[in-house]
C-alpha cells in the first residue's frame, strides 16, 4: 500500500492511496486541476482513480470533487447521511454506501469511525491492506475511546495536529471562532494529537504524518516540539515523522 498526502490544510485536503489493484483518493478539497497535476507528477493517470472516500462536506474537503467526478466518474463512498448532505452540495454522482460501517475495495478493507466535527456527519478511516494498515483522522475535536483498540499499533497514522492553543488564544481569530476550534466538535490541538499518538503507536508503526496544520495558529516546529516532548515524557522512541503541507505533496511512501 502506497500513500501520498497531496494537500493538507484549511485551503484544501486530499490524499492518494493505492495498491497494485486500486487507486483512490480520500477527500478532494483543493481544486480538481491541482489534484490532477499532482497525480500526473506521480505518474498516475487521473482516470485511474476508481473511488473517492469523503470524510465530510466542508469546502476544504470537497471543493474540487464536482469537477473531478464530472471528468472521471469515480465511485464515491459515503454513509447514508453523507449521501444526503453531499447530494445537496454537488448534485447526483455514482456512489456506494458502507455496509455495517465497512467497505471492501479490491484488496483494501476500509472501516469507518465516527469523528466529532460540526459538519452534520464526519468520519475517519482505518484502512487495511495485507499486513499493513493506515489510520486517517482529521477534523475532530476528540477521538472516542471506544475506537482506541482498533487504533493501536497501525503502520501509518495521518492525524491532524491543527493548532497550538496559546497561538490560537493570542492569534487573529475572534473569540467565537477560537471556541469553535477548541471545542469537542472542532480540531485537535498539538497536545491532543501527540497524546493520542503516544497511546496508539506500537512496534508495527512505521510512519506518522501530521496533517491539517493551521497556517495562523500553529507552526511545523511547534507540532514536532510538542510531539517530542510527549514522547520523552512517556519514554517512547519514535522519529519517522512527516509534516503534510498545503500546496506540496508529501513523498509517496510504502507501508
Amino acid at each position: 500500500m502506497k500513500v501520498c498526502v497531496l494537500s493538507s490544510g484549511s485551503k484544501g485536503n486530499s490524499t492518494l492511496l493505492m495498491t497494485d489493484k486500486v487507486k483512490l483518493l480520500i477527500d478532494l478539497g483543493t481544486t480538481s486541476s491541482y489534484v490532477e497535476n499532482s497525480l500526473i507528477n506521480l505518474n498516475i493517470d487521473p482516470k485511474d482513480i476508481s473511488h473517492i472516500l469523503v470524510t465530510h462536506i466542508h469546502t476544504d474537503h470537497i471543493k474540487g470533487l464536482k469537477v473531478f467526478i464530472k471528468k472521471y466518474n469515480p465511485i464515491i463512498y459515503v454513509t447514508e447521511k453523507l449521501l444526503t448532505l453531499l447530494t445537496k452540495e454537488i448534485g447526483n454522482f455514482r456512489y456506494q454506501i458502507y455496509e455495517d460501517k465497512k467497505a471492501i475495495i479490491e484488496d483494501l478493507t476500509i472501516k469507518t469511525i465516527k469523528t466529532s466535527h460540526d459538519a452534520g456527519e464526519s468520519i475517519g478511516f482505518i484502512i487495511k491492506h495485507n499486513s499493513s494498515s493506515l489510520v486517517y483522522i482529521t477534523d475532530t475535536g476528540y477521538i472516542n475511546k471506544k475506537y482506541f483498540e482498533d487504533l493501536k499499533d497501525n503502520s501509518l497514522y495521518i492525524l491532524e495536529s491543527n493548532h497550538d492553543v496559546r497561538m490560537l488564544r493570542e492569534g487573529p481569530y475572534p473569540y467565537y471562532l477560537q471556541q469553535r476550534v477548541i471545542s469537542d466538535k472542532g480540531h485537535l490541538s498539538n497536545n491532543q494529537a501527540s497524546s493520542y499518538l503516544c497511546e496508539f503507536i506500537g512496534k508495527n508503526t512505521k510512519t506518522i504524518i501530521f496533517a491539517h496544520i493551521s497556517e495562523h495558529n500553529n507552526t511545523e516546529e511547534k507540532v514536532l516540539e510538542t510531539f517530542n516532548e510527549e514522547l520523552k515524557k512517556r519514554n517512547i522512541r519514535f522519529n519517522n515523522v512527516m509534516i503534510a503541507k498545503q500546496n506540496k505533496c508529501t513523498e509517496l511512501i510504502e507501508v
